[in-house]
């Protein structure tokens, strides 16, 4: 199913806003997670929806809006991996390198438009997007469901995806959280 990908900018918050609905997509954490830890639980849900307001007022755009017809249906998180500050004091989720990398750290998807392709979609639209932004190096912090018992919060994306859209791992320093990355061409 094509889908129609978009920057997230201020004219496309309200279709935003109705993708993530009155919940905030993962329990009201309007993609706060990789800005603030979980810090987001402890503020209320209005609080991290302004704050991504902001973010998406202020650009670039900090993700990408997946659209089927006129309705958004699928969310992604890309942008340069120094705007996530949360994720440095991640001891399995390090950076591997001094290389300066862009970061797809979450997605939501509308839940009657999942499995339909939309990830996938996002993750090509992301790198591009990346690329076109002068990135050199995409990375990503999937889970491996392959392995054991892992959580099933799958918000970050799984790994075969991301091993299908030609990222390979680059570390692993727990048993079930990857980092892949995918070389792209700077525009």
């Amino acid at each position: 199913m094509p889908f129609e990908i978009h920057p997230a900018t201020p004219d496309l918050w309200p279709q935003m806003e109705g993708l993530f609905g009155r919940k905030g997509a993962c329990n009201g954490c309007w993609c706060m997670y990789w800005r603030i830890g979980s810090a987001y639980h402890q503020r209320p849900r209005e609080e991290n929806r302004l704050a991504l307001k902001a973010i998406v007022e202020a650009g670039p755009p900090p993700g990408l809006l997946a659209f089927d017809g006129g309705v958004a249906v699928g969310w992604c998180q890309i942008t340069p991996r120094a705007h996530l500050r949360w994720i440095e004091g991640k001891r399995n989720l390090a950076p591997v390198d001094d290389a300066p990398v862009w970061s797809i750290s979450c997605f939501y998807v509308r839940a009657r438009h999942r499995r339909l392709g939309v990830t996938k979609a996002l993750i090509e639209a992301a790198t591009d997007f990346a690329a076109q932004a002068g990135a050199t190096i995409v990375e990503a912090y999937p889970i491996d469901k392959t392995v054991g018992k892992g959580t099933t919060n799958a918000f970050t994306g799984i790994a075969s995806s991301f091993a299908a859209a030609g990222f390979i791992e680059v570390a692993r320093r727990s048993p079930t959280r990857p980092i892949m990355r995918r070389s792209v061409c700077a525009s």
